[in-house]
């Protein structure tokens, strides 16, 4: 017999965590008073265990491997083919999606843009807002464009009345905005709290499995961590993708780093107009726009974002530090990483950087460690301390090691590829990979060893 007992448990915002007292550091994720203390309903059970004789007797049994058919998954193009290439090729049918972000990051208007292309396709959708009325949604589906008439909203946040009507209605694709507001009757916190989005999302990752659903969860994620950001889900949902970009700049960059049915790290850019978002569909020459022409400091690399070859511009400035310490500053890149290079640069190459103020920015607001990078920002460093501009055609990756040499990095021809698409005509590179680069390109390509060949072939 299940008795219910109410009592008091410290959660960690951050992941999740359970412990019985307070305590200052997560002993799980590290983070720093991120414990908060919530009200749960605990159920003890009896001598005759938690499950009944009928319930024994219904156990499934374990599956030989051999007889499992594989069968291909059911997809819905979501009409957007930059959202499509992050989920692998559209919404699989009974998932579970999880978009999470800042608050003003463009969640919602994406996903009403779906609802849009789902429902003027002709599938039954159902948007759920706990944020927003029903006029408000509507100003913001005005300003999108012309919806179908059949799309469905509901404005609600009691998790039983909000399966009660998806269990009536049937929806093909069913949208919660946001899974913070959305609250259980049988938890007893308060919503946004971590036991509530914990068992909330569970209610609906069964509903999903249950009846083939398609369920879209928004997740809020605060610097402050006074609510449960989506960490704490990403273990149940199939599928994780993170809106990035500065809310004040008009792209948006959504990753996948999650998918149990397609490729994880796959990116799709975005620009925020007027009309809701826009796809872009060639994401290098977005980020390339502007670029200073003759400028000291600029160097364009690629990187690889899933299967995707990105062009940015690696901006460098280097000038003598006033102080007896001088600074050292790094936008968009790893800062520990900027300054390894700079180290290599004054062992191996002579370049005497350490009475220089330094500063690298990866314009256009990306956020890149991928190590291919590294060429490119010694390059730039190089090219503001000689005060010489280089090549404005000319691309460089490659990896550089401790010893000063460049080492190989993965799906080169792709890169070069993309570098020749955008009107590019030299391409640096590692000397390994010349080899499989220079068979089809047009382009001038150049395999470098080490850090000084390259500083010798671009004369700094």
């Amino acid at each position: 017999m299940a008795k219910g007992k109410a009592g008091t448990v410290f959660f960690c915002q951050n992941c999740g965590n359970e412990s019985v007292k307070w305590m200052g550091q997560c002993p799980a994720c590290r983070e720093w008073n991120t414990f908060v203390e919530e009200t749960v309903s605990k159920v003890s059970y009896g001598k005759g265990g938690g499950l009944s004789e009928g319930r024994r007797a219904g156990r499934p049994r374990p599956s030989v491997l051999s007889e499992v058919v594989i069968r291909e998954e059911d997809r819905l193009a979501t009409g957007i083919g930059e959202l499509d290439r992050v989920l692998g090729g559209g919404i699989v049918q009974g998932s579970l999606t999880l978009v999470g972000g800042d608050p003003g990051i463009g969640k919602s208007t994406l996903l009403l843009q779906v609802c849009r292309n789902l429902s003027a396709a002709g599938h039954k959708v159902l948007y759920i807002s706990g944020e927003e009325s029903l006029s408000q949604i509507k100003m913001r589906a005005d300003r999108i464009g012309e919806f179908a008439r059949d799309m469905s909203l509901l404005c609600e946040t009691n998790l039983n009345e909000i399966t009660e009507i998806i269990r009536c209605h049937m929806p093909e694709v069913v949208v919660i905005d946001s899974i913070q507001t959305m609250y259980n009757e049988s938890v007893a916190a308060a919503p946004g709290s971590v036991s509530q989005v914990r068992e909330t999302t569970g209610v609906l990752l069964q509903l999903a499995k249950g009846l083939g659903v398609s369920v879209l969860i928004v997740g809020h994620v605060t610097k402050e961590g006074t609510v449960a950001g989506p960490r704490v889900l990403e273990h149940m949902v199939d599928a994780v993708l993170y809106f990035e970009g500065d809310r004040h700049a008009s792209y948006r960059i959504l990753r996948g780093v999650k998918n149990r049915f397609g490729a994880t790290n796959e990116i799709g850019v975005f620009e925020m107009q007027e009309q809701g978002l826009a796809e872009v569909q060639n994401a290098s020459e977005y980020m390339l726009s502007g670029r200073p022409e003759n400028a000291s400091g600029s160097v364009v690399a690629c990187t690889m974002e899933g299967t995707r070859p990105l062009l940015v511009e690696i901006q460098a400035l280097v000038c003598h530090s006033n102080f007896g310490i001088p600074r050292r500053q790094t936008t968009g890149t790893d800062f520990n990483r900027v300054n390894l290079l700079m180290a290599v640069l004054e062992k191996r190459s002579g370049v005497q950087l350490a009475a220089c103020d330094a500063y690298v920015n990866i314009a256009g607001g990306m956020k890149i460690l991928e190590p291919a990078i590294d060429l490119g920002i010694i390059l730039a460093v190089l090219s503001s301390f000689r005060n010489i501009a280089l090549n404005p055609r000319m691309i460089a990756f490659g990896e550089v090691g401790l010893s000063g040499e460049v080492r190989a990095v993965s799906m080169a021809a792709q890169r070069v590829w993309e570098a020749e698409k955008l009107g590019f005509e030299v391409c640096m590179l590692p000397a390994v990979c010349v080899k499989e680069c220079g068979k089809s390109s047009r382009m001038e390509i150049v395999g470098v060893k080490t850090v000084q060949d390259a500083m010798e072939w671009c004369g700094l």
